[in-house]
């Protein structure tokens, strides 16, 4: 059984194949729709990469999303291990969510970086 991701490259595929022939966005949308039905990517979807098809050479057309940058793990950052760590060494008894506030990251990174990071 294919995934939705493997499900969305044929489709593209078919997008491919079907721009370079000639074919309008509507006609590859009412096509696709009869063998994919409910499976199939919406009409607008399909003009989006009817552009993006006939605007490259389809032999360097790449399927697959390209990679882009996350967000960054700010909250693991050494920075606020040392200052999670000089703030339970000052205060053994300070709890997760003063940390938190504290630092300016979130409880769940607290006790990660607690618990995980620093084995307390």
């Amino acid at each position: 059984m294919a995934t939705s991701n493997d499900l969305l490259i044929k489709q593209r595929s078919v997008i491919e194949f079907l721009a370079a022939e000639g074919c309008s966005a509507a006609n590859i949308h009412a096509r696709m729709k009869t063998v994919y039905g409910e499976m199939c990517i919406s009409d607008c979807a399909v003009r989006k990469w009817v552009r993006i098809f006939k605007g490259e050479d389809p032999r360097e057309t790449i399927l697959r999303d390209r990679k882009r940058s996350s967000r960054p793990l700010s909250a693991s950052v050494t920075a606020h291990r040392e200052k999670v760590d000089c703030m339970i060494r000052a205060n053994r008894r300070v709890n997760q969510k003063e940390i938190a506030h504290a630092v300016g990251i979130s409880i769940e990174r607290v006790h990660h970086i607690v618990t995980n990071v620093l084995g307390y």
